[in-house]
């Protein structure tokens, strides 16, 4: 069998190929896949069309407008790839907006000509299971499939001794979980997992539209709200806070009034439905229940907004 050559255009796929021992193997990333920091020298094959630093309202309007007029967000650097010889290609095709689509790699390589074709390799995420399906699926794509059922074994176990550990709680916290800022939009399918693991009991039934009215989160008035915009770090949530604060209600809200407003970061976490899961339920954990969970992932991984910034 000749050298596998992996392409990763999905951040949760690079840190699967990671996790599996085959970081040697990948020759080509995404511009997102930013983790684990050695991935950042690999070649970029593949880049953004929106404007990466703008506000929420401005992402969301250029992302909404590109969709509209049936155009791809992402660019496919078919040079690069081409030059690179990759014998594997990792990406998606459940969401438009999160990375390059199965459909879009297949038309922007459609007139791709090499005697050896590329294997395609095309992750569908919804749920926690789907994860650590994807996590098998890879293993077995890539050849090293005993370190996909390990892999995926471990973070089943990881999340049963949670699921143990806040079964000795008496109380389960009522969760907003936010993964846009303005619009406000709910988090959804594999998140809403983690906070029932995590001990909490999401604010919102799963199957409603996930974009909200801020009217409708200060008529619920939940124990905890948590901001993890996707594709965020907490530094860059931070920044767009101020759409949340300047809504009437915001002050008076039952999570502000007790300190119980966090941001996380969305980029490294619950996005990113590989490995790091376990983290962002580790995360969960210590903000729902801080007298079982020490405070491990703070800082790192979330924070909890202070006096001065709710009362703005």
């Amino acid at each position: 069998m000749h050298e596998q050559r992996i392409i990763s255009l999905l951040p949760s796929a690079t840190e699967i190929v990671v996790a599996l021992g085959l970081q040697d193997q990948l020759v080509g990333r995404s511009h997102e896949c930013d983790y684990p920091p050695e991935a950042l020298s690999l070649p970029i094959c593949s880049q953004p069309k929106r404007l990466s630093k703008g506000t929420s309202p401005e992402i969301s309007r250029e992302v909404r407008s590109i969709l509209q007029e049936a155009l791809s967000i992402y660019r496919v650097d078919v040079d690069m790839i081409e030059a690179l010889m990759p014998t594997h290609i990792i990406t998606q095709s459940q969401c438009a907006v999160c990375a390059v689509s199965l459909t879009e790699l297949r038309e922007a390589l459609s007139e791709y000509v090499r005697h050896d074709p590329i294997e395609m390799i095309d992750l569908q995420t919804a749920s926690w299971d789907d994860a650590l399906e994807n996590i098998r699926q890879v293993g077995d794509a890539l050849g090293v499939h005993q370190r996909g059922e390990q892999l995926a074994e471990q973070m089943s176990m990881s999340l049963n001794e949670i699921v143990a550990r806040t079964a000795l709680s008496a109380s389960k916290p009522c969760v907003a979980h936010l993964e846009w800022i303005e619009p406000p939009m709910l988090a959804g399918g594999w998140t809403l997992e983690l906070i029932e693991a995590a001990g909490g009991v999401n604010a919102f039934p799963a199957s409603r539209n996930p974009w909200i009215r801020f009217e409708e989160l200060v008529e619920l008035d939940p124990d905890k709200i948590i901001i993890a915009p996707c594709g965020f770090s907490i530094e860059r949530a931070v920044e767009d806070l101020p759409f949340l604060e300047q809504q009437p209600g915001w002050k008076d809200l039952k999570a502000a009034q007790n300190h119980e407003i966090v941001v996380c970061d969305g980029n490294h976490y619950f996005n990113r439905p590989g490995p790091r899961l376990i983290d962002s339920l580790e995360i969960l954990a210590e903000i729902f229940h801080p007298d079982l969970f020490p405070a491990e992932h703070y800082n790192s991984g979330w924070i909890r907004l202070t006096s001065e910034q709710m009362v703005r």
